[in-house]
């Protein structure tokens, strides 16, 4: 294992891990360098097993060994004390280890559609954590891909990967363009288009549960706005999840896991 030493926050080998709280620079960086930030112990497990390549590690000195014993030898493994780690981050990294790793190419929109029958699509979704926690429910409930508007938040920032659990790493996604123009791709393809919205005009989410469909690409907002009146005017059908004492719906994560438990592949087949 090749452990380096790190005593000066202004180390240019730590750069990959330098200001990981400041959004605006993670943004800009991350995917035009081509490396996302994976960390905890799990997490980095899961990056690697879902076939993420490290670039380096960067771990404090009780999670030293903990440092997977299969790591290729020619990856670095930086070593800093608390207070550095702290400098170089941004802020204090209790999980202990840091990893960054190798982007893969996304995955194009046509294989993604060649291949599932329960698509998740958000719209313009700028929450990392709200996006960490969709992909979660599409993990778990069903889902077999997630795609994504061209202003959605990137899915492997670190706050996505860290509240998703790790299963971005598990879940196909791809990016979808022109928008919301592309949707009739998805239409071609023989899916159905479901606008998930509060409006009283549109059905009734047990209602439309009932109705046989083969392929269904489940359409959510953004947090606040909602879907933006090109999307629902773009989609096949409107449907709502009814709500009770005045409450008008429910938070963009929220809705994505009620509205995959209920229209997701059936239990029998996940």
């Amino acid at each position: 294992m090749g452990i380096v030493e790190i005593d000066d926050p202004a180390d240019e080998r730590v750069r990959d891990y330098v200001g990981l709280t400041d959004v605006a620079l993670r943004r800009r960086r991350e995917p035009a360098e081509g490396l996302f930030i994976a960390e905890g112990e799990m997490v980095i497990d899961r990056a690697r097993r879902a076939g993420y390549r490290p670039r380096s590690l960067l771990v404090g000195p009780s999670k030293l060994a903990l440092v997977p014993d299969d790591l290729d030898p020619g990856i670095p493994v930086y070593l800093a004390g608390p207070d550095v780690l702290a400098t170089i981050t941004g802020f204090e990294v209790h999980r202990g280890a840091l990893a960054s790793m190798c982007r893969r190419p996304l995955i194009p929109l046509g294989d993604v559609l060649d291949t599932a029958d329960r698509i998740l699509v958000c719209e313009d979704i700028v929450s990392h954590t709200n996006l960490g926690a969709i992909f979660r429910s599409a993990a778990g409930l069903g889902m077999d891909a997630v795609l994504l508007s061209p202003r959605c938040a990137d899915p492997l920032y670190r706050r996505s990967v860290r509240v998703s659990m790790g299963e971005v790493f598990a879940v196909p996604y791809a990016r979808i363009d022109p928008w919301p123009a592309a949707l009739s791709l998805l239409m071609d393809h023989g899916f159905a288009v479901v606008a998930l919205t509060p409006s009283p005009d549109a059905v009734a989410l047990d209602e439309f549960s009932a109705r046989p469909y083969e392929k269904l690409a489940l359409l959510l907002g953004s947090e606040g706005p909602g879907l933006t009146r090109a999307a629902l005017e773009a989609a096949t059908i409107q449907v709502r999840i009814p709500m009770a004492n005045g409450v008008d719906s429910l938070n963009v994560a929220a809705t994505a896991a009620i509205a995959c438990y209920a229209l997701g592949r059936p239990m029998t087949a996940r």
